[in-house]
């Protein structure tokens, strides 16, 4: 409790804190549609093959006058099995009988087809320009759109690695500022991608910067803010991840164009480094690293902020030690991150890494539902905005579960509730349009809800000293999953359903990961090992207590 009675004394929820926070939430409002931007720049429009004697401005005639564009498109393109234009493929030479036969007559010869060997025509009256016009990503190119999201969430996998240990050792600010910059100068590059290929790269490099900014902003606000008051701001936090999808439905509404649309949700990122330099670095950290006197000098920092008079008397460096010694000792031990995997000394920590099927399975059905709009329907930009106001439903909804059945039971419940979501709306026909968009909206909401109980979780099991570490790793499990989201639509050359019956059934089995993990609401925040070890131990009382006490009452 050391740190929370400091924190106390400085303003456990003042003006500092709300500044953190709003910043916060306008950061995630701007970067969050970075990680779903392919829905809208690579989204795919009606096309067909082109032809000569339909495209070709220069080729005239009185046949090709006298003759409707629907009546020179029958006897161009062959039809697919729904008796509609075929997109990949064209007849090799113009087919004049079929202007006598009847419509509902299906052309069964192949061999008179071949592939769009002259490139595409595209139906621009929805989206001008998406890299998919822009690179002709279609037909047997189709899958790159994949291969494009999926760079970019290996790139946030490996940038959670790398920098959340390069923020236990420098700092939760400077990684979040470094991270924020690099961000805005690749995305902005991005949109002057002059090759797909540079794209590509552009994209993972966006991605190895996206998780970072999402870690240290959690870490700083958890460990600025008083225990009682966490719940709070991570939902609002993650509230922001949800506005951000709504922001970007509408912004991508009014801006057609996929050069347009990268540049105006990257460059406004540049502007958020000012009131960046305002951040004020974790004391908590300091201390745990041994930087006492700035760490007490932040302290004073944020009670001026807050309006607390008299800080630099009572908030100093005899007092402040007096306060955390045992913290002070702990940290003259030097703790080796691998001290953690030391059974018993902390067994919920090795559950919390144990737990990353809980993070996986949660991403793929997440960025399933996400990164897949134009499979529930056509108006992709009523499911962005949509999404968005259901998953920030399910962020409220959430916290006030969270007070009356706690973190675990939290997120068992609402991770079997968007299973069966998932796997009733894979059934579904095409037809049943309204029944689908609920169900995946549910869906969606839920895996959300549970989600931001897990975020909770993990915040409250984490030792202070290795938080953007560990958190880094879990996080990793989590960026396993938004790769291997879009991926498994790969497989819908096989089936239909395949893929949407993997993302319900992973996340029906995703809430039994989760029973072995402690129950943690309302605790304070655990700052070293020995903080760890003490909440095993204390654990274990309570159900030792709590089993002798069902044994007399029996």
């Amino acid at each position: 409790m050391s740190f929370e009675e400091l924190l106390d004394q400085a303003g456990g929820l003042g003006r500092f804190q709300i500044f953190q926070l709003v910043l916060f939430c306008i950061t995630n409002i701007l970067t969050y549609p970075h990680i779903v931007l392919e829905n809208f720049t690579a989204a795919t429009p009606d096309h067909r093959c082109w032809v000569q004697i339909l495209d070709n401005d220069t080729v005239s005639g009185n046949v090709t006058r006298t003759l409707s564009q629907d009546a020179l498109l029958r006897i161009s393109i062959p039809l697919d099995s729904n008796l509609k234009p075929e997109k990949c493929r064209r007849f090799i030479l113009p087919q004049w009988q079929l202007l006598h036969l009847n419509e509902t007559v299906t052309n069964t010869a192949e061999p008179d087809t071949e592939p769009c060997v002259d490139g595409w025509v595209y139906d621009r009256s929805y989206f001008p320009s998406t890299i998919i016009t822009e690179w002709d990503l279609v037909c047997e190119s189709q899958s790159l759109k994949s291969v494009v999201q999926t760079l970019f969430m290996t790139g946030s996998l490996l940038g959670s690695l790398i920098y959340s240990p390069l923020s236990d050792r420098f700092g939760r600010k400077v990684v979040y500022q470094w991270c924020l910059l690099q961000l805005g100068i690749v995305d902005t590059a991005a949109a002057f991608a002059p090759t797909f290929l540079i794209y590509c790269i552009l994209r993972f490099w966006a991605g190895l910067n996206i998780m970072t900014i999402t870690i240290n902003s959690f870490s700083l606000m958890s460990e600025w803010t008083i225990s009682k008051r966490k719940s709070v701001g991570v939902v609002l936090m993650m509230s922001s991840y949800s506005i951000g999808q709504m922001f970007l439905g509408g912004l991508a509404f009014a801006i057609r164009n996929w050069h347009t649309l990268h540049l105006a949700v990257s460059v406004p990122l540049f502007v958020l480094l000012f009131p960046s330099r305002k951040l004020v670095e974790s004391f908590r950290w300091l201390i745990v690293r041994n930087q006492l006197e700035k760490g007490v000098k932040e302290l004073r920092r944020v009670a001026h902020i807050n309006g607390k008079k008299n800080a630099e008397e009572t908030l100093t460096i005899e007092y402040v030690k007096s306060t955390i010694q045992n913290v002070l000792d702990a940290v003259h031990t030097k703790p080796s991150i691998f001290q953690l995997f030391h059974a018993p000394k902390a067994l919920n920590v090795i559950r919390c890494l144990f737990s990353f099927h809980f993070r996986f399975s949660s991403a793929v059905s997440f960025y399933g539902l996400v990164l897949n709009l134009q499979h529930l329907g056509s108006n992709i930009f009523m499911f962005q905005v949509l999404f968005g106001a259901i998953t920030l439903t399910a962020r409220f909804v959430s916290l006030w579960t969270l007070n009356y059945m706690g973190l675990r039971t939290n997120q068992i419940l609402f991770s079997f509730l968007a299973g069966v979501s998932i796997l009733v709306n894979t059934f579904l026909p095409q037809e049943m349009q309204i029944l689908r968009v609920v169900l995946a909206t549910l869906g969606i909401g839920c895996v959300s809800a549970a989600s931001t109980g897990s975020t909770l979780h993990q915040i409250e099991l984490l030792p202070t000293v290795f938080r953007s570490t560990l958190g880094g790793i879990i996080s990793g499990f989590h960026r396993i999953g938004a790769i291997v989201a879009p991926l498994l639509m790969i497989l819908l050359g096989y089936s239909l359903h395949l893929p949407w019956i993997i993302y319900g059934v992973i996340t029906l089995l995703a809430g039994l990961v989760i029973l072995p993990l402690p129950e943690t609401r309302n605790q304070p925040l655990v700052n070293t090992i020995q903080d760890v070890e003490n909440n095993t131990k204390y654990s274990r009382k309570v159900k030792q207590e709590d089993t002798s006490t069902k044994v007399t009452q029996f």
